[in-house]
């Protein structure tokens, strides 16, 4: 109730769920542009859960030498995008227009490659000249259109709102799981550099212990020879 002081989850596990609500909205969308030349290709690391869709919008803009300023980009040069999960895969590979928009859903967690080239049927428009990129990625729940969700299902303000923090629920859980792979992996790394320094350390005593009783043995030799001993 409004006038309710109490919640229904400890003061702890409200903190960390916010946490990772804000954290999640932080790293859900970003947008940025950059420069390629004409035979140039961009790549980007995407740190993805599995089972996540991405969306990636994006639109190009043509250096014009004797104006000094970028232009709206001509429909004869094109993009191309070509993304890769953690395994090497190819889970896009598709030629676009100067402008627009590519999706795909992650079916293993982790770092995913984005890389986009131009790859122009009129490149003698391009030759010699270099093209901007504003790029715009969004990740899980921020790919949803509510407002055409809500027109679609005839959703009320409220149905909305708890159609957007389910979907948030839903990212949160899987980037838990994310997160607990990377430690996982992190920890099965630790364990693995740790034997390996133990076998060499024990590998070292072990030959300084044989060059020991080698120099002793070949010192005895040396003494016997010489009738010292």
């Amino acid at each position: 109730m409004a006038g309710d002081g109490h919640s229904g989850l400890p003061v702890g596990t409200a903190v960390a769920v916010v946490c990772l609500v804000v954290q999640l909205v932080g790293r859900g969308a970003h947008a940025l542009y950059f420069h390629i030349g004409e035979t140039e290709k961009r790549c980007f690391i995407e740190e993805i859960p599995d089972e996540t869709m991405v969306i990636g919008n994006y639109r190009t803009q043509l250096w014009d030498k004797q104006t000094e300023t970028f232009l709206p980009s001509t429909p004869g040069l094109g993009m191309f995008v070509e993304v890769k999960d953690p395994d090497k895969k190819v889970v896009l590979s598709r030629q676009y227009g100067s402008e627009g928009r590519f999706t795909f859903t992650s079916h293993t967690h982790g770092e995913h490659q984005i890389c986009l080239h131009s790859n122009s049927t009129r490149m003698a428009l391009f030759a010699g000249g270099k093209l901007r990129v504003h790029l715009d990625i969004q990740v899980g729940e921020h790919t949803n259109n509510y407002p055409e969700i809500a027109a679609k299902d005839k959703l009320t303000e409220l149905q909305l709102r708890a159609r957007q923090l389910l979907d948030q629920v839903e990212q949160i859980q899987k980037e838990q799981n994310y997160q607990r792979y990377r430690e996982e992996r992190f920890r099965m790394t630790s364990e693995s550099t740790n034997q390996r320094v133990l076998w060499w350390s024990i590998a070292q005593t072990i030959i300084l212990i044989l060059t020991g009783v080698w120099q002793m043995r070949h010192l005895k030799s040396f003494f016997e020879a010489k009738k010292l001993v």
